[in-house]
């Protein structure tokens, strides 16, 4: 069992929230018991966070972001298609299952940077002070509509690429890898055929 680090200088302003077997959670900068939804609103507000086990110290912070993408998936419009969903299950155990975690984590950070630039654009044309409302950034949305389309075709081949390439650079490992655990097996058996006798070991 991974007990949870204590906290160092340098993470005195993340914000912890102990689970206990009561399943409650207890927030100990406020002192009171919060909801997943309340979790789900310091991520909104991108708020550094930890979730610990209240007993065993154990991190719970990745299942609790789980439970909470569980819960929006299965109300309102969800995010993973049918096959999108079984398709990363597929993944699990799979020797891309790395690379594919990788690929996933860059593509979303890469999303998030031309997020952050539209919405930069829009304070600029709409002069929000810093801070572009809902209904502000809805309607730049659909201004941009074909503009965004067009952006997000392009990103994605150049996604698919990369994904191919990455996929070369693993079988060409793999190809090389094989070749030098084959090719002295290989030159032995060679030997044979010409009836040399192998060096017998010392």
């Amino acid at each position: 069992m991974t007990l949870a680090k204590p906290q160092s200088p340098m993470s005195d302003s993340v914000r912890l929230i102990k689970k206990y077997p009561n399943r409650r959670l207890y927030d100990t900068q406020t002192s009171s018991y919060i909801t997943l939804a309340d979790v789900k609103e310091l991520v909104l507000k991108h708020e550094q966070f930890q979730v610990v086990d209240a007993k065993s110290g154990e991190d719970l912070t990745r299942q609790i972001l789980l439970q909470i993408i569980l819960e929006e998936e299965s109300t309102g419009s969800p995010m993973f298609s049918h096959d999108a969903l079984t398709q990363l299950i597929r993944f699990y155990g799979n020797a891309m299952q790395g690379i594919m975690g990788n690929y996933l984590e860059r593509n979303i950070q890469a999303f998030m940077e031309i997020q952050k630039n539209m919405q930069e654009q829009s304070r600029t044309l709409y002069g929000d002070s810093g801070k572009a409302s809902q209904d502000v950034w809805s309607q730049f949305l659909t201004f941009q509509g074909p503009a965004m389309q067009s952006l997000m075709q392009t990103y994605l081949e150049q996604s698919k690429n990369m994904f191919r390439q990455m996929q070369d650079q693993l079988q060409a490992q793999t190809r090389n890898m094989f070749t030098a655990f084959t090719g002295p097996a290989q030159a032995g058996e060679g030997g044979k055929g010409t009836g040399e006798k192998p060096d017998e070991p010392e």
